[in-house]
């Protein structure tokens, strides 16, 4: 056992943790990542003084199962929060909850999107009507989100603004103006200034926290901020930084038609309001630049938080992590939003930096690595041991070192529950347990199986922007086969463990030594 006390903790055994995540952040959307009009300098300047690893995916999608699976390190079928608003069961034990129970204090700045098990607490509870709820380990220093901007929008009053009702239409309140597409200079920005923006609001409390309150040393961070999640309304000069002209093209078949031929998932997607991309053009660009200005933005801010850890003397004792919990289709596809089995929503950034590994600081690494790595990670760093039933495992060694484990994985996983998109469940006569796809994905091969769908197999080598499906072609039958095989072989390797190495002897609780490929 590893585990250490936080009072036997100093600033020489343990590392400070910072734990940052964005909201709907694609994996492409660094411009070292190759970006070709995105400039984020302060996280490109951390990759260089880290490492980034280029092919990082979440396991589900929307936020509060993605954000599930990485603060327990469980994939989708083992910890069931299947939605937004399906509780997580206490039962499963989150890296917070370890490090607390240790002895470390983690604060929350943000929010954390937990659905609480309804079982802890007595009917009529506020806890029970939101989805919006905190992880249990931490302690919420600041919660900002959309559905609780009491704290941002009273700071906002404090300064003169007119707060609407409800309080979150602030996200949505423009300047006053010609819209892009009808004849603007630049998308419209959003009436709030930059600097009392919510994304300046939060990050400033960390902030403070970390050059002030948290010196007692080594002190533990979440950062969990809302952008550049939707409205996409960037505040001035944000929304001016891209220009609709100028953006990258889009990953899509010619026409919406030709699209949803591909699979009846797809086609139903397609005529949903809220998940097809608007039929003007124009909006779409004007959307997209708004994207990529609050992308710049939440840059910015970051690097104003890593300029405080310097200052303060705490940038080279201070692990830091940065992801978010899931991406955004933004017109790839002619979808919009974080749904279905696309990389786009799939595929997030992920940079870590462990000051004490100067000789891998610029590396980058390119095989595969999942959400449900950062709780062994984090607990890793923290000097405690993870729990057996986690589904991950710690991306230390590749931080210390460009030899990679020969068991490491060969392939990504994630699931999509689609049963709460009421509008796809009725189009497409699918009870609410069926509503569910798993893929498998490695270099080579995508592979889609559907509970009650035909399932989709991509060729990335001779198709990489997932635009044939070649399940039902012949010449690919045996590769579909195989590839299915192999998913029910990680579906049945990962099932549920949490004490599947404990054994009850005549001499009390044993703990079987584990052994083999973990991935």
């Amino acid at each position: 056992m590893r585990q250490t006390r936080r009072n036997e903790l100093t600033c020489d055994s343990a590392m400070n943790i910072l734990f940052i995540t964005a909201d709907q952040w694609r994996g492409d959307c660094l411009s070292s990542a190759g970006h070709p009009c995105l400039r984020t300098p302060s996280l490109d300047a951390l990759a260089n003084a880290g490492v980034l690893f280029t092919s990082h995916y979440c396991q589900a999608t929307p936020c509060g199962p993605s954000r599930a699976s990485m603060h327990t390190g469980l994939y989708l079928m083992n910890h069931r929060s299947v939605t937004n608003g399906t509780p997580l069961d206490a039962r499963h034990r989150n890296w917070a909850q370890v490090m607390r129970d240790a002895g470390w204090k983690p604060v929350l700045f943000g929010y954390t999107d937990t659905s609480v098990d309804p079982r802890d607490y007595p009917p009529g509870h506020p806890a029970l009507t939101t989805y919006e709820g905190i992880l249990p380990g931490l302690e919420s220093r600041l919660h900002v989100n959309l559905g609780d901007a009491a704290a941002w929008t009273a700071s906002l009053a404090d300064l003169g603004y007119d707060i609407p009702v409800p309080s979150d239409r602030i996200y949505r309140v423009k300047s006053e103006g010609q819209e892009w597409e009808d004849g603007g200079t630049a998308p419209l920005p959003l009436a709030v200034r930059a600097e009392h923006h919510d994304t300046h609001f939060v990050t400033d409390a960390a902030i403070d926290y970390v050059s002030t309150v948290a010196r007692d040393r080594p002190w533990c961070v979440h950062l969990s901020l809302l952008r550049p999640h939707p409205p996409w309304i960037a505040p001035a000069p944000y929304n001016a930084m891209y220009s609709p002209h100028a953006l990258p093209s889009f990953v899509r078949a010619p026409s919406r038609q030709i699209e949803g031929s591909n699979h009846p998932w797809l086609a139903a997607a397609l005529e949903v309001g809220d998940m097809r991309t608007p039929d003007s053009e124009a909006t779409l660009r004007r959307l997209q630049a708004s994207y990529y200005g609050l992308i710049s933005e939440v840059d910015d801010n970051l690097g104003r938080l890593f300029d405080a850890l310097k200052h303060t003397d705490q940038w080279h004792d201070t692990l830091i992590i940065f992801t978010s919990d899931h991406g955004e289709q933004m017109g790839d596809h002619w979808l919009f939003g974080k749904a279905g089995f696309f990389d786009q929503s799939f595929h997030v950034p992920l940079i870590v930096r462990d000051p004490r590994a100067p000789a891998r600081h610029g590396a980058r690494v390119t095989r595969f690595t999942e959400h449900v790595d950062l709780m062994p990670t984090l607990l890793d760093y923290a000097a405690l041991e993870t729990p057996t039933g986690c589904n991950g495992r710690s991306l230390r060694p590749l931080l210390e070192s460009p030899a990679v484990p020969p068991d490491w994985r060969a392939h990504v996983n994630w699931e999509y529950d689609f049963r709460d998109a009421d509008a796809l469940a009725q189009r497409l006569d699918l009870a609410p347990d069926v509503c569910v796809l798993n893929v498998i994905r490695d270099e080579r091969f995508k592979y889609v199986h559907f509970a009650g769908l035909p399932p989709l197999l991509f060729d990335l080598i001779n198709d990489p922007g997932e635009l044939h499906n070649v399940a039902g072609n012949s010449a690919y039958a045996r590769v579909t086969l195989a590839y299915a095989q192999r998913l029910l072989n990680w579906r049945l390797r990962h099932t549920d463990r949490s004490m599947t190495d404990l054994r009850l002897t005549r001499s009390g609780v044993h703990r079987a030594s584990a052994a083999g490929e973990r991935a």
